[in-house]
């Protein structure tokens, strides 16, 4: 708890500026020697034999903090510690830490002022700059008890870095007790002696050991400077928690910003409008079409154009971000910024326990990737696509109708088309380079390089979608007209199965076009494989003479030469390889040429039905996927590249990457109430898109260290860049290049009082299915792992029975259907970290569900794996729920804000705090009854008159339709709140009250 400060000014709100050396009235400072990205200080209070202001009055201190720059004249409030109840003597278990880019000095002063908290509802600590030497303005809820202050170079100098300080009075003379400060130094070796600490908490009464022990170093893992190139801005706290057998062990807590959040997005569209560019290019030249055809196109091309052209626009708006690196709450609605994932940062805690290694656990948290500017009117992705493929299906004459599949295969084929043809192009003049120089061995390797490159171009041309897409795009033309529209045959049919296609017509007053032929397509991508075995017989017969003469020429030295292949060589003398392959390449490069027109004008005809169909829609319903799977992406981005850093010296880990792929749990917090639904559909949709994606790791060859994306919107590969010496460490199938999997899936547990609505009167069945759904999927993961990954290395961190009856524990809890259940979060989480994955953790915002969960997490993770102290789980989740400790923007209150509201939010009691009681008296328990126009009670009306009003609060969203004009009110099912979503204003909710009262006196009689 805090005590809250007069409102910050506007240079409380950032760091105090560092001096300038080429000032000449500025001093020199000394710097803090410290290592490389660690905080330049961190201390811990403790105080003794306080004086309270009122006899027998048991305190509750508070310690605040204040920075006093040696070059500045005013005061700046850091942060404070958690207040401590009922004792004299207070322990304070939240440190004070400065990050490594706070400019701080040995001359630094530091002040310490001790408050008695008396009333907790105002503990609210806010940073704010006043002059040196002046006291804050009493305030309600607290009271001044004594100061002291010191010199960092006083601390840091001292015997043991320890200072005991005596607590005065603002004027500076009566002593009210002492403070103790002393460093801490996390990950370097220190000797210290036991100092024996008893606390005297309400409630909580323990004696403590308070050791120093000897804790191994840091993982250098924490300590690469290189994710400094991802993450900035870091927040960092500090605490020390007891364990079990009362000794300390200590946690620095830190939430750091990505510039990922805004690289990625800049990065995907501008890949995203070069792809709709070139699909708007093979739309002109898909040739001449029939009248219907052809408006239908030109129609696509306007509003494609100007797609594009909105892209553009937002990109150049992106490019103007130059402040801020992350999205924040209040930002998630504007247009311009639709592309960036909401309050994006990484949540890392350091554990420094006596008996265990010390450990990082990793949590990203930003809020549900979703289309916010788009709204939630109609619903989500989810949603919205099943509707319009639906609609698609059931589509009149003018279009033909393509399955998602066959739409998705054509893209892959045209994607194909477009790398394979230059590879192929640059390995067949690689091939004439090699004959130029008659070298036998580079023309080997090249011959093989052309002959797999080709061999895939063709594979890529035996699906039926082709065939069928060549004879849609004939009836289309001028000429080609079909009795029955042509209907595309799933891929996997053989050719000799397939029905002969229907009888054709055409129009006599077009000459040009003939009856069409199916079988010239066979022919024509056949003579790409014909051309390829030509070039592979002469490049055997050129070698095999070579061969010939070289052994004839050796053979002559000692003895007489044969006749016949005297002959030979006589008729066929030294030829020039190139002569002999350029006719052959040449005619390679024509067939793959014709072949490459054809494909293409046919699969994009595939395309031009999606679009076609429903325009505007199809358009809006691509913007709303984009914008969905690039808040997604970013996220993915910046996880892996931790995760990379943070286990690259795990050769486990390493070879499951490159093995199995990588596990990427989502733990969703959305309520399936409200706009949170489309926020919900649109989450799963994102995330399920995130399969699309792959990860190449390669070498940095220059400072630029930012991944770069590759590929299309149905596949995207993210190449992510190493340092030379970090990329040696990486297995050899790594290095080679190849792409690395990830396995998403995402469990959704709604917590709020939104969610007690939905539960109780509305549908979960959104919630159930996904969870099901992504069970199956981490099921599957899980199979795929156990196969694959030897039997070491599982054994290594987990027992085999142990995950399964995890597993098995976790379908059970999927399948009991129970009213927000908290045990699904836990058991994935559980399960996700057992198998090395990558944690996420979203609600709305990323604030304060979110951070209810990761506070939750974190004290569970101490107390399952660090032995902390059960009598303390309380008073760890209580310090790690406080205001950071500078005035930050509002993202870094999401482990801070909206705890002690948490039973009136109707969360679980497993997520709220031990200051929920407070507010029990006040909250309303919902009625358990289904409200029905005609089931109302007219004396159940009265009787609960003075609850109408909340209830009509709660239930604005299920009201239907309101006549003001006949004074009628319709009160519908919950169901109906999908379809109707109009929310009411005051003036018509207190319109409601009334009617009903009216009625319900009048039938009361």
């Amino acid at each position: 708890m805090e005590i809250k400060e007069e409102e910050a000014s506007e240079e409380g709100q950032h760091f105090l500026p560092a001096p300038q050396a080429n000032d000449p009235g500025d001093f020199q400072f000394t710097s803090i020697q410290k290592s490389p990205n660690e905080p330049q200080l961190e201390f811990i209070l403790a105080c003794k034999d306080l004086v309270a202001p009122v006899r027998d009055r048991k305190l509750n201190t508070l310690v605040q903090i204040s920075v006093i720059h040696p070059a500045e004249q005013g005061l700046t409030r850091y942060s404070s510690t958690e207040i401590v109840e009922g004792t004299r003597d207070p322990l304070f278990l939240t440190g004070v830490t400065f990050p490594s880019e706070y400019p701080i000095y040995e001359e630094t002063k530091i002040k310490l002022t001790v408050y008695d908290v008396k009333d907790k509802s105002h503990d609210t600590v806010r940073t704010s700059v006043l002059s040196e030497h002046k006291d804050p303005p009493p305030e309600v809820g607290r009271s001044f008890l004594g100061y002291a202050s010191f010199k960092v170079g006083e601390l840091l100098k001292s015997k043991e870095q320890v200072l005991a300080l005596s607590l005065r009075t603002s004027d500076g003379g009566k002593v009210v007790g002492t403070i103790e400060v002393s460093v801490v130094k996390m990950g370097e070796i220190e000797d210290g002696e036991a100092d024996h600490i008893t606390t005297d908490v309400q409630g909580q009464k323990c004696a403590l050991v308070c050791e120093c022990p000897a804790p191994e170093s840091v993982s250098r893992k924490d300590n690469l400077p290189f994710l400094n190139a991802v993450l900035k801005n870091p927040v960092c706290k500090l605490y020390r928690f007891p364990t079990s057998d009362n000794k300390w062990m200590r946690i620095r807590e830190q939430m750091s910003e990505s510039i990922l959040s805004f690289h990625i997005p800049k990065e995907l569209i501008s890949l995203q409008i070069k792809e709709d560019l070139c699909r708007n290019q093979e739309l002109k030249e898909l040739g001449e079409l029939s009248p219907h055809w052809d408006n239908l196109r030109k129609n696509v091309l306007i509003h494609c154009d100007q797609m594009v052209n909105m892209y553009q626009d937002i990109l150049t708006e992106l490019s103007k971000e130059t402040g801020s690196s992350f999205k924040s709450s209040s930002n998630k609605g504007e247009k311009t910024l639709e592309f960036v994932p909401v309050n994006l940062h990484l949540q890392r805690m350091h554990v420094h326990s006596p008996h265990l290694k010390d450990a990082l656990y990793d949590v990203i948290t930003v809020g549900a990737p979703a289309a916010h500017f788009q709204g939630f009117k109609n619903g989500g992705l989810r949603k919205l696509l099943h509707r319009f493929e639906t609609e698609r299906r059931n589509t009149g004459y003018q279009f033909i109708y393509y399955s998602p599949e066959n739409t998705a295969k054509a893209k892959e084929v045209l994607s194909n088309i477009n790398q394979l043809q230059p590879l192929i192009a640059t390995h067949a003049d690689l091939l004439l380079n090699s004959a130029s120089q008659h070298s036998p061995d580079s023309l080997k390797n090249s011959l093989k390089m052309l002959s797999e490159k080709t061999e895939h171009f063709v594979h890529a041309f035996k699906d039926q979608l082709v065939r069928s897409a060549l004879l849609a795009l004939y009836t289309a033309r001028p000429g080609g007209v079909l009795k029955k529209p042509p209907s595309p045959k799933d891929g996997t049919e053989e050719n000799s199965s397939q029905d002969p296609p229907p009888p054709m017509r055409r129009q006599d007053s077009i000459p040009h076009h003939s009856d069409y032929d199916e079988e010239e397509w066979d022919r024509v991508w056949a003579n790409v494989g014909k051309s390829l075995n030509c070039i592979i017989a002469m490049v055997d017969k050129l070698i095999e003479r070579d061969a010939d003469s070289e052994g004839s020429s050796g053979g002559g030295q000692d003895g007489e030469k044969d006749p016949s292949l005297v002959d030979s060589i006589i008729t066929h003398p030294k030829e020039d390889w190139y002569e002999q392959l350029y006719p052959l390449i040449l005619t390679l490069k024509d067939c793959m040429g014709e072949v490459v027109n054809r494909a293409k004008q046919s699969l994009t005809f595939v395309l031009l039905q999606e679009l076609a169909y429903s325009l505007p829609q199809c358009l809006m319903l691509t913007l709303r996927r984009d914008v969905v799977f690039s808040q997604a992406l970013a996220g993915l981005v910046c996880g892996f590249i931790i995760k990379l850093h943070t286990s690259l010296h795990d050769p486990g880990f390493l070879e499951q990457l490159h093995t199995v792929g990588l596990l990427v749990q989502y733990e969703g917090l959305l309520s399936t109430y409200s706009d949170e639904i489309g926020m919900l559909e649109d989450m799963a949709v994102g995330i399920s898109d995130l399969k699309k994606v792959a990860f190449k790791i390669i070498e940095a060859k220059s400072n630029d260290v930012l991944p770069a994306i590759t590929g299309r919107r149905e596949h995207y590969v993210v190449e992510v860049k190493l340092p030379a010496r970090m990329f040696e460490i990486l297995p050899l199938q790594i290095k080679e290049g190849q792409l690395l999997h990830v396995c998403p899936v995402l469990f959704n547990v709604g917590i709020n009082e939104q969610q007690t609505l939905a539960e109780r009167f509305g549908d979960v069945s959104l919630q159930e299915s996904i969870n099901q759904e992504n069970f199956e999927l981490l099921k599957e993961y899980y199979t795929v792992f156990m196969e694959k990954m030897p039997p070491d290395y599982i054994s290594h961190f987990q027992e085999q029975n142990d995950l399964k009856g995890l597993l098995e524990n976790l379908h059970q809890n999927i399948q009991a259907k129970k009213r927000k259940n908290v045990e699904i979060m836990w058991l994935a989480a559980t399960i996700c970290r057992k198998l090395n994955g990558i944690r996420f953790t979203c609600c709305k915002s990323a604030k304060d569900r979110t951070s209810m969960s990761v506070t939750l997490e974190q004290c569970s993770i101490l107390r399952d794996e660090h032995q902390l102290h059960k009598d303390f789980f309380i008073r760890a989740l209580d310090c790690m729920r406080r205001m950071p400790h500078r005035k930050c923007r509002e993202e870094y209150q999401m482990q801070e804000v909206c705890f002690q509201h948490a039973p009136a939010d109707g969360f679980p009691q497993v997520l709220q705090t031990s200051r929920g009681d407070l507010w029990k008296s006040r909250h309303l328990s919902l009625p358990t009854r289904k409200l029905t126009g005609t089931q109302i009670s007219s004396r159940w009306i009265i009787a609960t008159f003075p609850y109408v009003f909340i209830v009509m609060h709660l239930w604005r969203e299920v009201i239907k339709d309101v006549c003001p004009n006949l004074g009628i009110v319709c009160i519908s099912h919950p169901s109906a709140y999908y379809s109707e979503r109009n929310p009411l204003n005051k003036s018509e909710i207190l319109l409601c009250i009334l009617v009903l009262s009216f009625l319900g006196l009048i039938l009361a009689g």
